[in-house]
């Protein structure tokens, strides 16, 4: 049951799946909510939005002990069958999911500030006050930085984002330097640092550049350049014609002029920029390919070397992208789009500079302004999440902040979180689930009338060669080059989005490192990596009303089995 008003996927963007726009670069296959799930639909544009556990040191546990003590796997939950949830008026032979959560439908109510509810939101709720405590203490909790560095970097990066008074004082002061570096810009080469410093931030204006694992070779990081730099969530909501899209186009256009009035433009000048901007986004839009073409993993991989490459976009030299970017110039990309990379490289070359300048600002300041002071969050809110998702209410602040930080220091405090949330007993019960799992379903494929036995014995042979990853990382991200303090809160943000960026490119042309996670410890949600071969529960999900360590294996199958199937 999913009380939904957008057919997002369950997690609002807190330790779920997060609201982004619709990216090439990720080939995770997140899971669907199947449990408790209510929808209410009224808008029509859909769109989308890290490691076994190594003994945390003693140091790290004694400087939260005193203050936080270890929970229960399955303490203070609600029953894993509550009958306070079913309607018994209802015959299970006519409508088994009524008989079962008819009662739960009746009596819940969307809370005003989700656009959806149901048991993966109930459970990201449970995490935030989890993560809210281990946060809270961290933050008052003095500790040697060389003995427990996550505690440290958690508790500074809580408080900067708390601190109310300084973000308000300082509103965008913190970005001056970026804003002053992009009205510098005064020919198509300083652009194009401009775009590559941008992108060192992770802030994909014009197109997307990153690392994945090479489809075709799936032990090897390639380069990959991909088609981006929208402010909406996809092309559909620039191209399509009918009146609910325009209305959309035209609130987006106030936005865009709202943030740029907020940064000092007047207000004539602001709405100009506005649909300056729109107009150049919806060139980027036109040339780019639509959901169901970026499905197809063939069309989408155009490996070549960077020779190639340069021939699509003359007007831009990659070798300078690269060294602007800080990294050496790979032997091959795959350009997913090379056609989008054509009709970029023309709206490089012809769009008047003041225009640039404008964009850059937008996706400057659209970008961080959940990190700014209250004008500017609430600005965002009400285009992002009002409008777009259909949210009444902005969550409280410190949710957003545990969201944000788990989002720019996950494993940090996926450490903590981990440390007091899941005992090693909940790992082994888990990974015993999923490997029964795995067991029945070889026992299936091989009684399969319809397929093959060549086939039969490369499914068997994938299966088995299958990667399953519970709860956390064997080897931890190491934070100890990121430097995070207890200064401007979107300084942290920004540290922190250059921090994964760099660490992403460095990847480009080595060894896939399997030992790595694409969600944090905390995250509601689980995952399969078809290039790794690999799925993934981190702890987050394996909580009640998914997954009771101690209940019985039906409580479980069809709980987590659920989501393991």
């Amino acid at each position: 049951m999913i009380a939904d008003k957008t057919g997002f996927p369950p997690g609002d963007g807190a330790h779920g799946a997060p609201p982004q726009r619709a990216s090439t670069l990720s080939t995770e296959v997140p899971v669907e909510g199947l449990i408790r799930i209510k929808t209410i639909r009224n808008h029509s544009l859909v769109f989308k939005s890290m490691k076994s556990f190594i003994t945390v040191t003693i140091s790290l546990i004694a400087a939260l002990a005193s203050l936080a003590q270890p929970q229960p796997q399955n303490g203070q939950n609600s029953p894993p069958i509550d009958p306070k949830n079913m309607d018994t008026s209802v015959k299970p032979q006519d409508d088994f999911f009524l008989y079962a959560n008819g009662a739960w439908i009746k009596r819940t109510e969307i809370p005003p500030e989700y656009t959806r509810w149901g048991s993966f939101n109930e459970l990201i709720e449970h995490n935030n006050d989890a993560l809210h405590d281990i946060a809270e203490k961290a933050q008052n909790t003095k500790v040697d930085p060389r003995l427990a560095p996550e505690t440290e970097k958690v508790g500074d990066f809580y408080a900067s984002g708390m601190d109310e008074n300084t973000i308000e004082s300082l509103r965008t002061k913190p970005l001056d330097a970026e804003f002053k570096a992009i009205e510098a810009i005064n020919d198509r080469a300083s652009l194009l640092k401009q775009i590559a410093h941008l992108h060192s931030m992770g802030i994909d204006v014009l197109f997307g550049f990153g690392a994945q694992p090479d489809a075709k070779d799936s032990t090897h990081e390639l380069a990959q350049a991909a088609q981006d730099g929208l402010g909406l969530p996809d092309r559909d909501y620039y191209t399509k014609t009918d009146e609910a899209s325009k209305k959309l186009r035209d609130q987006y256009v106030e936005h865009v002029a709202k943030m740029l009035t907020l940064l000092g433009d007047p207000p004539a000048k602001a709405s100009d920029e506005a649909r300056k901007i729109l107009a150049l986004e919806t060139k980027l839009a036109e040339a780019s390919r639509t959901r169901v073409q970026l499905r197809d993993p063939i069309k989408n991989y155009n490996k070549m070397p960077v020779k190639q490459l340069q021939n699509l976009t003359p007007n831009w030299s990659w070798n300078d992208y690269f060294k602007a970017v800080n990294l050496l110039a790979p032997q091959d990309v795959n350009v997913q789009q090379p056609e989008f990379f054509k009709a970029a490289d023309k709206v490089f070359k012809d769009t008047p500079m003041d225009d640039w300048k404008a964009y850059l600002r937008w996706h400057l300041i659209g970008a961080t302004a959940p990190d700014l002071s209250k004008d500017f969050v609430d600005e965002d809110f009400n285009f992002r999440e009002r409008i777009l998702r259909g949210a009444q209410q902005i969550k409280p602040r410190w949710k957003r902040v545990i969201t944000s930080e788990d989002e720019a220091i996950g494993e940090a405090l996926g450490k903590l979180y981990v440390a007091f949330n899941f005992p090693p007993e909940a790992k082994a019960r888990a990974l015993e689930l999923v490997n029964n799992l795995k067991e029945a379903l070889a026992d299936r494929i091989k009684t399969l009338e319809w397929m093959d036995q060549p086939t039969k014995e490369q499914a068997l042979k994938k299966l088995a060669a299958m990667q399953v990853k519970i709860g956390y990382p064997n080897k931890w991200l190491d934070y100890s080059l990121l430097p995070i303090d207890r200064g401007p809160y979107v300084l942290n943000e920004m540290r922190a989005s250059r921090f994964e960026t760099n660490r992403e490119l460095n990847k480009i042309g080595k060894p896939v490192d399997r030992t790595e996670w694409g969600m944090t410890p905390p995250t509601v949600n689980a995952y399969y990596q078809p290039s790794r071969n690999e799925i993934v529960f981190p702890a987050g999900i394996l909580q009640p009303p998914f997954f009771y360590a101690n209940a019985d294996d039906a409580v479980n199958y069809g709980g987590i089995g659920a989501v393991i199937g």
